[in-house]
């Protein structure tokens, strides 16, 4: 069972997510008046169990506090980071994360925390929100785009165009291969039929910004002929 979220543990986190990025004394300094401050019990090589108990209470949201090595100092870091939404389209509604806490078997985040974090999130620009739903925001992507490739391997691709990082896009039901949507809308443009860059075999997403109109002819091969004719919306 997870240990108890204390405000001293609230503080700690508040203050590091205003920063961004800690070096190590710094967070120590942190950990202790924290604590100190809410009359919490503090321990100066404890702070790695401190940051554990924070992290347990995080996991509804995908996120933790990690610590780093910088390159130019040696100095330690730490940051909150480990973003990302684990859906089909990279979008996840508010509901769905929130709810997410009580599948923990840990102790649970209250909701009301769980909301302040996602609307922080939000102002940093690291998370975007659109009618209720949340995605990786831009900074995010670019900020954390190694770090997501290398650890979720099983569910983070690249764009087989661009070969960035692809939250938001396609995937062909017959090889895996994904794409931006925006890539997707100005691969298939110059494209007399929809199929895949990476197995040829027929794309059955709807193209971005494009409108599918069906033959009534059959094909060689039996299937109805596609064409496709730039719309005027845009997405």
């Amino acid at each position: 069972m997870a240990a108890h979220m204390t405000d001293a543990h609230r503080r700690f986190l508040q203050v590091l997510m205003s920063h961004g990025i800690m070096e190590g004394s710094e967070a120590r300094k942190l950990h202790r008046c924290s604590c100190e401050i809410h009359q919490v019990y503090y321990a100066h090589d404890k702070l790695d169990d401190f940051i554990s108990t924070i992290n347990s209470h995080l996991q509804p949201l995908f996120m933790q506090i990690r610590k780093g090595m910088s390159e130019g100092d040696g100095k330690a870091h730490y940051a909150l980071m480990d973003l990302i939404i684990l859906s089909e389209n990279g979008f996840a509604s508010s509901t769905d994360i929130l709810n997410l806490a009580d599948q923990l078997k840990t102790k649970k985040m209250k909701k009301k925390e769980a909301e302040q974090v996602l609307k922080v999130f939000v102002e940093d620009k690291w998370l975007s929100e659109r009618n209720g739903e949340y995605t990786l925001h831009t900074r995010c992507i670019i900020e954390m785009e190694q770090y997501i490739l290398s650890n979720y391997q099983d569910v983070a691709r690249k764009c087989n165009i661009c070969h960035s990082l692809a939250i938001q896009s396609q995937v062909c039901e017959s090889c895996g291969t994904g794409m931006h949507l925006p890539c997707v809308r100005k691969y298939f443009r110059a494209q007399t039929e929809p199929r895949c860059p990476q197995c040829n075999d027929f794309w059955s997403c709807d193209i971005p910004g494009m409108s599918r109109i069906d033959s009534q002819s059959p094909s060689k091969t039996g299937r109805a002929e596609k064409s496709f004719i730039l719309g005027t919306r845009c997405c």
